[in-house]
């Protein structure tokens, strides 16, 4: 038996948190599962990547410079060669694989800003090189959203088309790829794989609240309005933190990405208060320890929303996308959720006393929904391996929500 050689590929080590979660969770089973397996990475953040996780990593993209912008005419010369040298990189890294993994992470969608030649034109190349040399491309408990921009459209439209294996973190994420084209009659949904992650034990310290922000912009079609519809969003949060601070509460300032920091350090001026502190996170677990310890958590970024509710804290989300909605619905928490868009600090302060009060039975419904994702997902790790490792894999049929 030939050792089955797996890649990892995706914005990994770039300062994403949920990225890297994803990541931690599919390296848990390969781990677990397939311990012979070799295993690197084609990714954002190589050197981080190697230093925390303990495998090879190759720079995702030749151009140093590729998600930095270039009006300069020698700069954007070198992100035009670098779109040529990617396909050779990209190929010769896929074909040394039988395997690669693409874990978890919205790489099917643009609810944020998007530009077609940056990541979906990487996974593009991913996929397209795994059908030319026979390597299996799998992109596992991923997001999707359909979208209008017709160059990303295509590119994501014909990457999930060429990949071997394909399963959603949301009924929402599959109907978005059958809406853009895509025959996902034999597609699964499963949980996001930050579910399969080890959670702290519930330490709640009495009168602090976790708000969790975002360097939010809008979406790939809110371009336009993009400065204002991040002063809307950063004025209503700031109000809400500091209705907090007025009734004594003690505020602890949660991020998901390097770039969210503005966002606290204009929250910490604004309201200029002993009881507002910004929590510093490196991981995933870190983001888990900190809302394990809270009252309550109120957040926006997706995979805060994931590490409050998967600590089993109740949790209010600010929006801005369907794949946080369909999240705190399957998690029992529909009712509370307010638009990242629109924040409101009066209706947002209404929405947070009405989580306080019902906190008991909330944190009783996290812990049954938790234990069902957990399950599920062991189900997906399941269907990965009989997919995936055939002269490994087990004998029982994959089981999974079809």
């Amino acid at each position: 038996m030939t050792q089955v050689r797996v890649g990892v590929f995706g914005l990994l080590g770039s300062g994403n948190l949920g990225n890297d979660g994803s990541l931690e969770a599919v390296l848990g089973y390969l781990r677990t599962e397939h311990p012979d397996a070799p295993v690197d990475a084609l990714c954002g953040g190589p050197d981080v990547v190697t230093a925390r996780y303990g495998i090879p990593a190759t720079r995702l993209h030749w151009n140093r410079g590729e998600y930095r912008t270039a009006s300069r005419a020698g700069a954007l010369a070198t992100k035009g060669l670098g779109k040529l040298v990617d396909v050779a990189r990209t190929a010769a890294w896929v074909r040394r694989h039988d395997v690669v993994i693409v874990p978890g992470m919205g790489v099917l969608e643009a609810t944020l800003p998007l530009r077609p030649w940056g990541f979906p034109y990487s996974l593009f190349l991913l996929c397209a090189s795994g059908r030319l040399f026979g390597t299996k491309v799998a992109l596992v408990s991923v997001g999707a959203a359909e979208i209008r921009v017709r160059p990303t459209r295509v590119l994501v439209r014909w990457a999930a088309r060429l990949a071997a294996y394909r399963s959603y973190r949301d009924a929402q994420s599959r109907d978005a790829m059958r809406a853009m084209g895509v025959n996902t009659a034999r597609d699964a949904v499963y949980p996001d794989l930050a579910f399969a992650l080890p959670a702290p034990a519930a330490t709640p310290n009495e009168g602090t609240v976790c708000v969790g922000v975002m360097d939010f912009h809008g979406g790939n079609d809110d371009r336009a309005r993009a400065e204002e519809i991040h002063r809307r969003y950063l004025d209503g949060t700031t109000r809400f933190v500091r209705r907090l601070v007025e009734d004594g509460r003690r505020v602890r300032l949660l991020t998901g990405d390097d770039c969210d920091v503005t966002v606290v350090e204009a929250i910490i001026d604004a309201v200029d208060s002993p009881l507002v502190t910004a929590a510093e996170t490196a991981s995933l677990a870190d983001l888990m320890k900190e809302t394990a310890s809270a009252d309550t958590v109120v957040a926006t970024r997706y995979h805060n929303l994931i590490c409050a509710l998967k600590s089993g804290t109740p949790t209010l989300a600010l929006t801005y996308a369907a794949k946080s909605d369909a999240l705190m619905e399957r998690m029992g928490l529909g009712a509370y959720c307010h638009p990242a868009r629109e924040v409101d600090a009066d209706r947002l302060i209404e929405q947070f006393r009405d989580l306080e009060k019902h906190s008991a039975e909330l944190r009783q419904t996290l812990a049954e929904r938790n234990r069902a994702a957990a399950q599920h997902l062991t189900h997906q790790f399941n269907a990965l391996t009989d997919a995936l490792f055939p002269a490994t894999g087990r004998t029982h049929a994959p089981r999974g929500n079809r």
